[in-house]
């Protein structure tokens, strides 16, 4: 029914502003999409990773704006989360991740359609919250970005963001039970990856939430000041019943076990394809303890082993992957990185590498990813 394409856009050497490289990441964006017969207005999400985000929000916003109009559509925020998470390359300010839908055809049974939904009340969030809808067939689907909430401290101000979503995707005509991923990111996740779980905990029962959604949760400085915490999340709904179940692994327990309320993974059987989200997977064990403390590569190994795992009780393997990222406590361990994911065929695919710090301080690395399957798969 669509073209979905997955596109990891980084600057070219010889560009040493943060202005310079953002035009040079949307340029590459459009041309990109251009090389498929689309346009920017075929965009459902888009994530940038800044170095800096305080110095550089603003002029690459900016940037954003004016080269997407340019290319034919209105660039308001959207479903684009910005977030402080550097690259690896130390002389790139910010790299972007998009994703765009294209359908194969004009009728009404693959129209594309766009909605742009305020996030927060706050009026100094509004140029950066919003969200996406749009309908393939007989699915609705909702991409959004920079889902912010306050309240009085860590746990109040986590719960009123779940809320605040809560919202959006009431406006959109869904609910919470509806997600099927999110990303959520800490600006200290030291100190408030337990507000975070608390206040999930308390909210899932309230929205009467029992198959958890896939998820991520490092690290990751939001923008403006003002938040510790942001989300971005998927939701998809339909007139038929989607068939969406948790993915597992004997290597792996629930999450849910140790206070984390995500699933491993979840499969969805979407209107163009099935998908499956990998849920930020490390070298832990299957008692939900890390192992391999200290060392570098044999976490990278487990890591691995984990995300092979999950994905081959599903029929797929790492060669049905369309994009991933990884998040890397220390920014030194990158070329060991690249060198293992190449040795384990880990590769072929868009995927960011970004610097962050994990939800257990003796991980040195996570990656998320997601791998695609042909609507007709049955589930293995």
């Amino acid at each position: 029914m669509a073209d979905e394409l997955f596109v990891q856009c980084r600057a070219g050497a010889g560009i040493s502003d943060a202005a310079g490289q953002a035009e040079a990441l949307y340029v590459a964006l459009l041309d990109a999409l251009a090389s498929e017969g689309a346009g920017p207005g075929a965009i459902v999400s888009e994530t940038v990773f800044f170095r800096r985000i305080r110095e550089h929000f603003e002029v690459a916003r900016c940037v954003r704006s004016r080269v997407l109009a340019a290319g034919g559509r209105d660039a308001g925020p959207a479903a684009t989360t910005f977030i402080g998470q550097p690259p690896l390359d130390r002389g790139a300010h910010l790299e972007l991740s998009a994703v765009a839908v294209v359908p194969r055809s004009g009728d009404s049974s693959s129209v594309h359609e766009a909605s742009r939904i305020s996030a927060c009340s706050c009026e100094s969030c509004a140029p950066g919250a919003g969200a996406r809808v749009f309908r393939l067939g007989d699915q609705t689907s909702l991409h959004a970005g920079n889902i912010y909430g306050s309240g009085r401290d860590a746990f109040e101000e986590a719960y009123d963001m779940f809320r605040v979503a809560e919202g959006l995707l009431a406006d959109a005509g869904m609910s919470f039970a509806n997600v099927v991923r999110t990303w959520i990111h800490v600006r200290d996740i030291d100190r408030d990856y337990g507000a975070l779980n608390k206040a999930r905990r308390e909210f899932f029962p309230h929205c009467s939430i029992e198959r958890r959604p896939a998820s991520t949760c490092v690290q990751g400085i939001p923008f403006p000041e003002a938040h510790d915490f942001s989300m971005r999340l998927y939701a998809a709904t339909s007139s038929r019943t989607l068939d969406i179940a948790p993915m597992h692994t004997p290597l792996l327990n629930e999450a849910w076990t140790y206070g984390a309320d995500f699933s491993r993974g979840l499969r969805i059987a979407e209107a163009n394809k099935v998908t499956l989200y990998i849920s930020g997977t490390a070298s832990i064990d299957e008692a939900g303890r890390t192992v391999h403390v200290g060392q570098f590569e044999a976490q990278v190994d487990r890591m691995l082993h984990n995300i092979a795992s999950l994905l081959a009780r599903q029929g797929a393997g790492f060669e049905n992957l369309a994009s991933a990222v990884t998040y890397l406590k220390n920014p030194d361990d990158a070329s060991i990185l690249r060198s293992m994911f190449r040795q384990r065929g880990f590769d072929g695919f868009p995927c960011a590498v970004v610097e962050a710090p994990l939800c257990r301080p003796d991980l040195l690395c996570e990656t998320e990813a997601v791998a695609l399957l042909p609507a007709a798969t049955a589930r293995a």
